[in-house]
């Protein structure tokens, strides 16, 4: 019986145990959770692991000179741990103000007191994750890390440092639109976003430790995924060159108040463009890239469509140069449809070649009405192998759409074939004309616009972009042959005389369109708005560079094409002219070919430096005896060196020498009071030569 109770007391023993026990995990666990809770879920917070995301580092666009369009560069955001454990209060009261002054100073976006302010209240509201300030350089940093407060450490100064990259335009706006920007929240642009794949690199995974302060620490693991970087886009733009393309559009729409407008510059072998500016005015008046006109607005051309129409005419071996065409008054009645030319009272009986050059329509529309009226479809196609019909498949995001109606398309009429002659009922880009006009001095070859050369792991090329060609041959050699001379005959007696120079020579074509609104017609309010263009090539005897300008909406009542945008294709073409010494090579040869051989003009002075400097340049020298002081005079392929003799006892003679010979002549003459007036050759002197020493008190020397 004892032995009984003995067990059953040591059975409640354990009993009780295991309950106190028990009790004792419920209450720890209790008090972990909900005493303790938020302290150990803030260490547990602390001391954890996680995997994170690597961007890699976007590739950079290049210009063709590999400078820097568009380039990824490190930059930081800034934070502030305010409660950091380090930072008492003393340490915070006696830095806090310093530490505004140094901010507000670096930043210049607050004043002292906003800088003062901002922190003081984070730390009140225990803030330990306060952004200071964004996209902040490399630079800027270091100044940063300096600054009261920071200085005490990367973790005991609370300054959180967060790295990134950032997208950098060295060159500002400068084609802004063209380079674009990369797929975001907003749909992409230009070649950040046509060429993406290549740009944006491979994504790496990182496992990553928290530690004690809430900073992190990358952890060696085998299963660690490496970035890979973005590769490099190598453009055909040329700084140089769209930087005047820029600045001469933005002149000419100012002056002329215009709504927007745009250039773009070709090369006419590879199709590469150099140069693609597109502005708009804003409601202040300035202008600015808001959209890329170029590429995306498909209007009515106007004139320089033209050209499509001739070429459709001598192919089809329906007119000669010389055929004579009548046009009346300039006023021809197309069914309720009246057309007229620019020129009032019209023109008479011209010939073909000339009504081209003076941009007839009522010639153009006659003679598409006479030679296709039958069968339309026939003008048409040849429309579509100009790829009129069609985008021209551009990389670049948000190419228009055209608009060249088939005989039987609904909008098809009997006034559609004599417009489409003269530029209206069709919608085309003002790269799509220049695709045309760049092929007419491509010998027939029609090249698809190109805006990248290459793409690159850095110095290593890994692909080329190379030409691709959309039509071998637009036409026979024959009508290539005649239509380049229309073009040229344009410039050369036409509507865009004022183009011409004794330089080099352009082709081109003048358009000047009515602009449709909406339902309205051509004319709104009983104004009418235009739309100015200019398209050519140079130097049209061995064409290198095509272009393109149009100026939407003049509105200071000058709106033809040779006026508006005649001018900046002008200035283009001769500053490219200039830079190009692949085309102007042969001007300058000729230049100096022609230029007779001059002696160059010498300076009276010290014999012995003249010889040696005359000797060095190959210089003939004749003349006499020689003294120590010479007089030169240059002739037709030597310099005579005649001696001149001084005197200390009478006035020299320094008129031709230079300020510090004669300055020299007159001190060793004894003459101490000299004043010299201007830069260069002495001219004049104030005493004149001969005149006896004791007379002299002063000279004054006139230099120029």
């Amino acid at each position: 019986m004892n032995k009984r109770k003995d067990i059953l007391w040591r059975i409640y023993i354990l009993y009780v145990g295991v309950i106190l026990v028990a009790l004792a995990i419920v209450w720890k666990i209790l008090t972990i959770q909900v005493v303790e809770g938020e302290y150990w879920r803030e260490k547990a917070e602390m001391l954890s692991t996680d995997t994170f995301l690597v961007k890699a580092i976007r590739g950079n666009i290049l210009a063709s000179d590999d400078s820097y369009l568009a380039i990824s560069v490190p930059a930081y955001d800034l934070r502030v741990d305010t409660r950091s454990e380090h930072i008492t209060d003393e340490i915070w009261s006696e830095n806090i103000d310093s530490l505004s002054i140094c901010l507000a100073g670096l930043f210049k976006d607050k004043t002292v007191a906003e800088y003062k302010s901002k922190l003081k209240t984070a730390r009140r509201e225990n803030k330990r994750y306060l952004l200071l300030k964004s996209n902040v350089s490399r630079s800027m940093l270091k100044q940063v890390r300096k600054f009261p407060i920071f200085r005490m450490g990367r973790y005991k100064g609370g300054l959180i440092e967060e790295e990134k990259t950032i997208r950098v335009k060295p060159y500002g706006n400068l084609a802004a639109r063209t380079i674009g920007k990369e797929k975001g929240e907003t749909r992409g642009l230009g070649i950040e976003s046509a060429y993406n794949e290549f740009l944006q690199g491979e994504e790496g995974f990182r496992l990553m430790e928290k530690l004690s302060g809430g900073t992190w620490r990358p952890v060696d693991h085998e299963n660690a995924i490496e970035p890979v970087d973005g590769f490099d886009v190598v453009t055909t733009i040329d700084p140089k060159l769209q930087d005047v393309a820029e600045s001469e559009l933005e002149r000419q729409l100012a002056m002329h108040n215009a709504g927007h407008g745009c250039v773009v510059l070709m090369e006419v072998a590879t199709g590469d463009i150099k140069a693609i500016a597109n502005l708009k005015r804003s409601d202040d008046g300035h202008y600015y890239e808001s959209y890329n006109y170029a590429i995306g607005e498909a209007v009515e051309p106007g004139s320089t469509f033209k050209l499509a129409t001739m070429l459709a005419l001598f192919e089809d071996g329906m007119v000669d140069t010389s055929d004579m065409v009548e046009t009346g008054d300039g006023v021809l009645k197309i069914y309720n449809h009246t057309l007229r030319d620019a020129h009032q009272g019209g023109y008479g009986t011209i010939s073909v070649k000339h009504a081209f050059e003076i941009s007839s329509n009522i010639a153009m529309a006659k003679l598409v009405f006479k030679y296709y009226s039958n069968d339309p479809q026939k003008f048409v196609n040849h429309l579509r192998k100009f790829h009129l019909h069609e985008p021209l498949g551009l990389e670049i995001p948000g190419e228009g759409v055209p608009l060249v109606r088939n005989r039987g398309d609904r909008g098809w009429s009997g006034l559609s074939l004599p417009m489409m002659s003269i530029g209206y009922e069709t919608l085309v880009t003002p790269l799509q004309i220049l695709t045309l006009y760049n092929a007419v001095a491509n010998n027939g070859k029609m090249v698809k616009p190109r805006f990248v050369t290459e793409i690159r792991n850095r110095t290593h090329v890994i692909q080329t972009i190379e030409t691709e060609v959309l039509e071998e041959k637009i036409a026979s050699d024959r009508t290539i042959a005649i239509c380049r001379s229309l073009l040229e005959g344009v410039v050369q007696h036409g509507t865009a005389k004022n183009l011409q120079n004794s330089v080099y020579p352009i082709a081109g074509k003048t358009g000047t369109a009515q602009i449709a609104n909406n339902n309205l017609g051509y004319r709104s309010a009983g104004m009418m708005t235009y739309r100015a263009s200019f398209c050519g090539y140079f130097p049209a005897d061995n064409p290198k560079y095509s272009c393109i300008v149009v100026v939407n909406a003049p509105s200071n009542n000058v709106y033809y094409g040779n006026v508006v945008a005649g001018p900046i294709f002008k200035a283009v073409s001769d500053k490219v002219y200039a830079y190009a010494f692949d085309i102007n090579q042969k001007y300058y040869e000729n230049e100096r070919n022609d230029r007779v051989p001059r002696v160059p003009l010498c300076k009276n002075g010290f014999t012995a430096d003249l010889m040696v400097a005359l000797n060095r340049m190959g210089i003939t020298v004749q003349g006499g005896q020689q003294d120590i002081w010479s007089v030169t005079a240059a002739k037709d392929n030597y310099v005579e060196v005649r001696p001149v003799r001084t005197d200390q006892n009478n006035m020299p003679d320094v008129r031709g020498m230079g300020a510090r010979d004669a300055l020299y002549v007159l001190e060793k003459a004894g003459i101490k009071n000299v004043q010299v007036n201007g830069r260069g050759t002495v001219k004049q002197q104030s005493v004149a030569p001969g005149t006896p020493m004791e007379q002299i008190n002063k000279v004054a020397l006139e230099l120029s």
